[in-house]
């Protein structure tokens, strides 16, 4: 009786999703500082710890039990640190024309429809700095016949939350808010679905949240990570709040699988020097 019951079970769940439907799963991950540089390059912070060839292997074995489809990446010097944990031969990688070392990229599974867009560079608020802030990759990627925007950010540090004026920090991410929210306009107005994915290095406690606020002003959206807290490096008070978020507009909006968000914890103790100071951050969208 229970094996009949779960055969029907089975039956209903696909009889329910509709006929050619596409699932993808999409993650934001920050590998922080994920370079091949020598720890003595200038661009390096002071007592910078280069990974070790164990290292790279346990940061492989973690990107290849997230199976995604599409990893926006954030602090990762570019393609060669890409493919020292994602398999070149299942990847394509996009990054900004930009030397940083903290970059943002998207790698998109092979065998996945993909497009680079000209870089969100206006992002980049002191492009000559030496501690420069971080352009968005931009990139089209398509399924069957749907065509989906996605953009990848790793915004200004130091306004986790409160107002966006007053404090220098709080002033930049505000800048980075109303790019970002023209950016939104115009997938508005071409009816593009999107998804903006990325360490926003900000705690959004709600739609009141004045960061989220102005981006949802330029049209509405949905955050994946909303009213849920963060196991990553959880203590014994809990969850934490997150910074990486996954951002849905336009018709996007309606395709994420309703439950899928998950986070991938690290089981090393040491996992920050290791690995990252951020966990991998996952859902799934079913696409019409």
């Amino acid at each position: 009786m229970r094996r009949r019951l779960l055969f029907l079970l089975g039956l209903l769940a696909l009889l329910a999703a509709p006929a050619g439907a596409t699932e993808l799963r999409l993650t934001t991950w920050n590998v922080a500082w994920a370079t091949l540089r020598s720890p003595d390059d200038p661009a390096l912070p002071r007592g910078f710890r280069p990974r070790s060839a164990a290292d790279w292997a346990l940061l492989r074995q973690y990107a290849e039990r997230l199976e995604a489809d599409v990893i926006a990446l954030q602090e990762v010097d570019g393609p060669e640190a890409a493919a020292r944990f994602l398999d070149p031969r299942r990847w394509r990688f996009f990054f900004p024309e930009e030397a940083d070392v903290q970059r943002a990229g998207i790698a998109v599974r092979t065998g996945l429809r993909a497009v680079q867009n000209p870089d969100l560079a206006a992002l980049d608020l002191r492009p000559q700095a030496r501690l420069s802030l971080r352009r968005g990759v931009d990139v089209t990627i398509e399924a069957g016949s749907v065509r989906l925007r996605l953009l990848s950010v790793h915004l200004n540090a130091g306004c986790r939350e409160g107002p966006l004026q007053g404090a220098r920090e709080c002033e930049a991410l505000g800048q980075q808010a109303s790019i970002l929210a023209g950016w939104i306009a115009e997938r508005q107005r071409e009816g593009m679905p999107f998804v903006i994915l990325g360490d926003f290095n900000r705690r959004i406690a709600g739609p009141e949240d004045p960061f989220f606020a102005r981006l949802a002003a330029a049209g509405p959206l949905l955050r994946a990570t909303e009213g849920h807290s963060s196991p990553c490096f959880a203590d014994a008070r809990g969850g934490r709040p997150f910074v990486s978020h996954i951002l849905l507009g336009g018709a996007a909006r309606g395709w994420m699988v309703p439950g899928s968000l998950r986070v991938m914890v690290y089981a090393e103790r040491d996992a920050r020097d290791r690995i990252s100071d951020h966990c991998p951050v996952s859902i799934r969208l079913r696409l019409p």
